[in-house]
């Protein structure tokens, strides 16, 4: 059974005047207008070459016409392209004639929508279709595309599989009071539970470096003030995005600039410098760039030899699982030479933001974080996964814990039926009209 009873319709492409575009039609109706276009039915999955006219039978554009009967098409349901000239006046006038021939206009993302109502592809794979439309590097559309084919899908699939054997286990314990005790107490439990969450850990790692190569990864750039962080934000972007001055506490918002090193995406986030003050609008300024260094990905340092020690204090804030890189700046009034160090706890780097000696060295850093995993079988991922997944690590944290106590295997159980509600609405498997509401809305219309 499909869902949507209409005909929807939209302008699927467009390329230009001298380009090619195409209006894409979905429903019930899509055969009728297919019908109208060309004189007869139209033989399924075949190119026909056709006259569009309008009411009138004024031609409005010579194209290609091919028909996807449901339910194998795109949507699920019966399906027609329309392929002609690029012209978005053309495109229009074309739209318009399948709306007077019983359509109406498509919502963003209703055609990818419906293929998820109809269970042609999962919510983390219709996701994916927007984030191959959006990728904004090559590495970031692979990941989508992988995405796009449910390798993501099968990993929270795979899950949710181990999720839901471990139910079973612990509700027959609920099923059988006089044996739950010694029920319970079943090594097997435990072991299950503690794969589970191995294996929860490790997508969740996974599932983070996907968000990475979808958007990029965010660089909070932080340091006390006149530190030279705006310098190396303009370093970095390539021109002066960020206003520089010798006077402290310049910089009072977060400033953020999208760039792109061989392909990798760098969000880069210029921050408020850190320290002490009564001015009302710097203290904004810095609670905003605490607020970017706690949801960072990566957290760049910006120092000089004398503060070093009593500056790293100003990473505290930074999530766990950030990298963090000091950066020794302004090397040239030092008069030392641009050099790269490693510790356990971070990376740091000499360098100078004003002349550009080692700033190259911190690209290449930079862009290897960007594109880490991104090899086979890499995937790109949404934060609302990231939540869902750390929402699962909670309820099994808590189900560990529940084993320990009273009325184990009732709270268990209840802390694993929700993992479960949350690691389904990953995949859509459950999901809210709000949920689905704010996933397709975000896409173009014709997708």
């Amino acid at each position: 059974m499909t869902h949507g009873d209409d005909t929807i319709a939209a302008i699927a492409t467009g390329a230009g005047a001298a380009g090619v575009g195409a209006v894409r039609v979905s429903g019930p109706l899509a055969p009728v207008i297919a019908a109208a276009f060309l004189g007869r039915e139209p033989k399924a999955r075949h190119a026909h070459f056709a006259a569009f006219r309008d009411a009138g039978g004024e031609l409005i554009d010579r194209g290609l016409l091919i028909s996807f009967p449901g339910p194998a098409s795109y949507t699920g349901e019966h399906v027609l392209e329309l392929q002609g000239h690029g012209s978005a006046v053309l495109l229009d006038a074309l739209l318009r004639r399948c709306i007077e021939l019983g359509a109406r206009l498509a919502r963003p993302g209703e055609f990818t929508e419906r293929a998820f109502l109809n269970g042609k592809l999962d919510l983390a794979q219709a996701e994916a279709v927007a984030d191959v439309v959006a990728a904004t590097s090559e590495v970031g559309a692979r990941a989508a595309l992988r995405s796009m084919e449910g390798v993501f899908s099968a990993r929270v699939d795979d899950l949710l599989a181990e999720l839901i054997g471990l139910r079973v286990h612990i509700e027959a314990a609920i099923d059988f009071p006089e044996e739950e005790i010694d029920f319970l107490a079943n090594p097997v439990i435990g072991a299950q539970l503690h794969t589970l969450r191995e294996n929860l850990d490790a997508l969740l790692v996974e599932t983070r470096r996907g968000v990475r190569l979808n958007d990029g990864i965010a660089v909070a750039i932080i340091g006390r003030p006149n530190a030279g962080k705006s310098s190396l934000m303009n370093a970095l972007a390539g021109e002066d995005r960020a206003i520089v001055t010798d006077i402290a506490g310049t910089t009072r918002d977060v400033l953020r600039e999208s760039i792109s090193i061989d392909g990798a995406t760098l969000e880069l986030a210029d921050t408020a410098g850190l320290r002490e003050s009564d001015d009302v609008v710097e203290k904004e300024g810095i609670r905003r760039a605490r607020a970017q260094l706690a949801r960072c990905d990566v957290a760049l340092l910006i120092t000089d030899e004398q503060h070093v020690t009593e500056d790293l204090g100003l990473f505290d804030g930074t999530q766990t699982h950030a990298t963090r890189i000091v950066v020794i700046n302004k090397i040239d009034l030092a008069h030392v030479e641009a050099r790269r160090e490693s510790s356990g706890a971070h990376d740091t780097l000499w360098l100078s933001a004003l002349t550009g000696d080692g700033v190259d060295a911190l690209r290449t850093i930079l862009k290897d974080l960007a594109t880490a995993g991104a090899g086979d079988g890499a995937f790109s991922a949404r934060r609302r996964h990231v939540v869902a997944l750390e929402v699962v690590r909670d309820h099994l944290s808590r189900t560990a814990d529940a084993l320990h106590g009273s009325h184990a295997g009732e709270l268990a159980a209840e802390e694993l039926r929700h993992a479960q509600q949350a690691l389904g609405e990953i995949t859509g498997t459950y999901s809210s009209d709000d949920l689905l509401g704010a996933v397709f809305s975000s896409f173009c219309i014709g997708k």
